[in-house]
């Protein structure tokens, strides 16, 4: 029997995309609704509970002849979200000058003479001049990390180089790296990664944030050319068998455990 030619044999009908029924169309829309509207409403709600939690705090504490909420018959939304603004620009105002700055340091000397305060005080104020700082770079970069182990690789931020006695006592350049948790970004640890085992992202810090609050839900896309997307950087290859010596000239070698 003769088979007709490729070029004679009927084009293939492309295959139609099964049709959902009524309660599969329901459900999808259902789930629409819920992807647009559940972190718009949780936003929301976030925002309120915050602004009534510094509205009972604040409120109470403003003369009642200054408050509009006795004159009114409904109390105002955001009042006292409004009076620590102003409040809190009023300080910085002040303490811009010379004479606030002459106060501020007469108050730092007396709680530098404080011995639980002190150190409290100093580590506070640490962290909220170089969160808070213009141009902050608190996070400077994204990086991946080969952690708790090899072949294994966690999402981290460069703090900082390492310097002082941490550096002093590493051969290698050690970079300060933060690592963060998930869902709460706030708590982590803090490692000295030597510089040559970083791997750099191309996402932003903001990205990679959320990534990790999202527990990798929330995924960026990789912006990288297609070049250089096909070509992996590091490997997640254990030996479980293997130790790893490194050398000085930084050449792995590879020799079998003891028993």
């Amino acid at each position: 029997m003769n088979t007709p030619p490729d070029s004679q044999r009927p084009e293939p009908r492309p295959l139609k995309p099964p049709r959902l029924g009524v309660g599969a169309r329901l459900r999808a829309y259902f789930l629409a609704g819920i992807l647009i509207t559940a972190p718009i409403s949780i936003t929301f709600y976030l925002a309120w509970l915050f602004i009534g939690f510094v509205d009972r705090q604040v409120t109470p504490l403003i003369p009642e002849a200054y408050n509009p909420n006795s004159y009114l018959p409904f109390a105002l939304p955001g009042l006292g979200l409004v009076v620590v603004g102003v409040f809190l620009t009023l300080v910085g105002a002040l303490t811009a000058g010379f004479l606030g700055r002459f106060v501020v340091r007469i108050g730092e000397r007396i709680l530098a003479r404080m011995p639980v305060i002190r150190s409290i005080y100093g580590a506070v104020k640490q962290i909220f001049e170089t969160v808070l700082a213009q141009q902050s770079n608190a996070f400077r970069e994204a990086v991946l990390v080969e952690y708790p182990r090899r072949g294994i690789w966690a999402v981290g931020f460069i703090t900082g180089r390492t310097e002082a006695e941490v550096q002093n006592l590493t051969e290698e350049e050690v970079i300060n790296i933060f690592l963060p948790t998930t869902p709460n970004p706030t708590s982590g640890f803090l490692l000295f990664v030597p510089k040559k085992d970083l791997v750099p992202l191309s996402m932003s810090v903001e990205e990679a944030i959320k990534m990790v609050i999202s527990g990798g839900i929330v995924t960026p896309p990789d912006r990288r050319p297609p070049g250089v997307q096909a070509k992996p950087q590091v490997s997640a290859a254990t030996y479980e068998d293997l130790d790893v010596l490194r050398e000085k000239d930084r050449a792995p070698v590879l020799v079998s455990k003891k028993d």
